[in-house]
């Protein structure tokens, strides 16, 4: 399980900064980073070859809502205006490296596996308007229970962009069914880190068959009263290439996201 001690619990890790929280990451702390450095994006991450980056980034442009795109470095490149000063290698809590489409490590440093060639996308991440969702009341079941947020992935199929092709990924939070009006009306001001929930309610319409076991993250509790919300989430290309089998390829571990130094509102439409 992804759980978060005691002693990374907010309100201490809420009041660091990106490059506060980036250093403690380098320096070896690996957990879920939902609730760090509140009022500031987080971002998925993804680094493939160069040679299949096009297909990367026309698999995000085909498919929004769980891909939407914040950045991309260039081959080679480990820094950029989302990370000033950082190292996308280090400064993420933990990643996964894939061969194949097959999960072959996962370390809290990137660095020896690392390639010259790679071409890295930042993604948005529904971490990023959790603190719109608290600030109005609505509490984050993950962060209450000290778990990673669950994720699952879906029947429902994103549309395929070359050899790049997978299913949707969602992350679930149980929201108070009198408060779902609301977690929409929220999170929708915020489409380029997700938006709105793509589904509400009965999983099975998504294909999910327990929520008791998900495919990434951990469960949590649903108290009496609260339905399961989905929202499209930024793992949705890891599950791309478990399917499409890239020769190799750099991910954030699922809920260990990279902190940047981008603000929440930046992300927000009126």
């Amino acid at each position: 399980m992804g759980v978060i001690t005691v002693d990374d619990a907010a309100p201490s890790v809420s009041s660091l900064t990106p490059a506060q929280a980036r250093e403690r990451f380098r320096g070896g702390v690996v957990r879920p980073t939902a609730g760090w450095a509140a009022g500031c994006a987080q971002a998925n991450l993804l680094a493939v070859p160069r040679d299949w980056a096009f297909e990367v980034l026309l698999f995000a442009q085909r498919n929004p809502k769980p891909c939407p795109v914040l950045g991309v470095l260039d081959a080679g490149e480990t820094a950029g205006p989302l990370l000033p000063g950082g190292d996308i290698r280090t400064d993420v809590p933990q990643y996964v490296v894939y061969e194949h489409g097959r999960e072959v490590a996962r370390p809290a440093d990137a660095r020896p596996y690392w390639r010259e060639d790679l071409v890295t996308f930042l993604l948005g991440c529904s971490f990023t308007f959790e603190d719109a969702l608290m600030a109005e009341g609505i509490r984050m079941a993950h962060i209450d229970q000290g778990v990673n947020v669950p994720m699952y992935r879906t029947s429902r199929r994103c549309e395929p962009a070359g050899r790049l092709s997978g299913p949707l990924v969602v992350s679930m939070r149980p929201v108070p069914a009198d408060r779902v009006a609301d977690a929409v009306r929220i999170t929708s001001r915020y489409p380029v880190v997700h938006g709105a929930p793509v589904h509400v309610g009965d999983p099975a319409g998504l294909g999910i068959a327990d929520l008791t076991a998900p495919d990434y993250g951990d469960a949590v509790r649903i108290a009496p009263g609260e339905i399961p919300v989905f929202w499209a989430c930024g793992v949705t290309p890891q599950a791309a290439v478990v399917e499409s089998r890239p020769p190799f390829a750099i991910s954030h571990a699922p809920g260990h996201m990279l902190v940047t130094d981008a603000r929440d509102s930046s992300y927000q439409v009126p």
